[in-house]
């Protein structure tokens, strides 16, 4: 059948559901450029305002994995993946995939960077000297089967529909569609080629869905997109309230996930690494206990030799920040609120992130959280510790921190990190 970009988006802006036929031409047509970007934005912009049901979803997203290789992860090892959907101080992944090549499983982590308050993996491994995140397919193949463990960033033939769409809707206000996240999440993880996949739906001010109810919602389409193509499938839905740990930024959340691969480290890193690490490996089919391989140093001995195969120096110093600047608590008492995206902005404009893709990144620019809601603080006791090679930068961070802590007079209550687990 032949299609107009019209008749598509016509039938997306009048209400009704788009074929598998319309769906497979209109990505592939738009991915070689035979549909325009302004044909697509309005296509999305219908989208966004009238939604896919989950047929078309699914559909939607095997055209964008049909739109580039596929990768064969035949590396001796059952594969399984993690994806997070970003949040503050959210470092995870560093301690994660050694853990769990420690127990056995094959970690195929195509990562990505920093974009506005929500820092990226890549920019984190970057701070360490000599690492490098481009990887050819048979460099991640062999770092899988002798390592276990790869965080590099996805070869460019992985799923190109998605990498032109999601330019197209950063630019049109059509990100915050549940189906066309969805979508760009699993067509790429599909396309990676992992077995299993876990995924950490992340909910509260410093994440991209801000109640528990719209974190569901995602982690439910995201599930049933990835069984729907043989993927098993689990999403935990968690707390992005506060930032995760104390270090937010890149050298900074390096120095915490060694720290953590190393037996200390933040309750609530250690906590959510090891819930992330038993879903992985039940979804692998791999019977270990992720808390005793922490515990034994495997997991650090598995990082190191990572680091090592893509040119990085575990040893190394990390770099360090020229100036520091600290903000106090005004009075005595407990603290009751530290936000989010309030110290993920104060830390990008410290120069942890970045406000364009091509824009660069400070190594040791970020933020140390040294006390956390629920702990009791003194009047001009150090609350944050503000790290950045740019001190023309501290005016604009201090103001985005304004109204980002709070001091009470009586605890905040305790809230889970983990709300819950939908499994596929």
């Amino acid at each position: 059948m032949t299609h107009t970009a019209v008749d598509v988006i016509r039938t997306k802006r009048d209400g009704h559901r788009l074929t598998d036929d319309q769906i497979d031409w209109v990505v592939d047509a738009y991915t070689n450029g035979v549909v325009a970007d302004e044909q697509m934005s309005a296509l999305a912009m219908a989208i966004f305002l009238n939604g896919m049901d989950s047929t078309e979803t699914a559909r939607w997203t095997k055209a964008m994995v049909d739109s580039g290789e596929k990768l064969t992860l035949d590396v001796g090892r059952p594969t399984v993946d993690k994806h997070s959907t970003g949040g503050v101080g959210d470092k995870i992944t560093l301690p994660l995939a050694p853990l769990v090549a420690a127990c056995g499983a094959a970690v195929p982590q195509l990562s990505g960077r920093g974009l506005g308050h929500t820092g990226g993996t890549l920019d984190k491994l970057e701070s360490i000297p000599g690492w490098r995140a481009q990887l050819s397919v048979d460099e991640v193949v062999a770092q899988l089967r002798s390592v276990g463990a790869v965080i590099c960033a996805a070869t460019t033939g992985l799923a190109p529909a998605d990498k032109k769409l999601y330019a197209l809707r950063d630019v049109t206000a059509t990100v915050e569609s549940i189906p066309l996240i969805a979508s760009s999440i699993m067509s790429k993880k599909i396309a990676e080629g992992a077995e299993a996949l876990v995924l950490d739906v992340k909910f509260g001010s410093g994440a991209f869905m801000k109640s528990p109810d719209q974190a569901r919602a995602l982690a439910t389409a995201l599930v049933s997109i990835g069984t729907d193509h043989g993927l098993r499938v689990s999403a935990l839905l968690t707390d992005m309230s506060v930032p995760l740990g104390n270090a937010v930024g890149n050298a900074v959340e390096v120095a915490e996930s060694v720290e953590v691969l190393r037996g200390g480290g933040p309750r609530d890193v250690i906590d959510l690494t090891i819930a992330l690490a038993d879903e992985m490996l039940s979804r692998a089919g791999i019977t270990a206990s992720p808390r005793d391989v922490l515990a034994s140093g495997e997991a650090y001995e598995t990082w190191a030799r990572m680091i090592r195969a893509q040119g990085g120096d575990p040893d190394a110093t990390l770099p360090t920040a020229k100036h520091k600047h600290l903000v106090t608590a005004p009075a005595d008492g407990y603290l009751t609120t530290l936000d989010a995206y309030a110290v993920g902005v104060a830390a990008w404009r410290l120069g942890a992130g970045r406000a364009r893709k091509e824009d660069p990144v400070q190594p040791a620019a970020g933020i140390l959280c040294l006390a956390k809601p629920g702990d009791r603080v003194t009047k001009d006791q150090p609350l944050l510790e503000l790290h950045t090679d740019t001190p023309d930068a501290i005016p604009a961070a201090l103001q985005s921190l304004t109204n980002g802590y709070e001091i009470g007079d009586t605890p905040p209550p305790i809230t889970p990190l983990i709300l819950d687990t939908i499994r596929g």
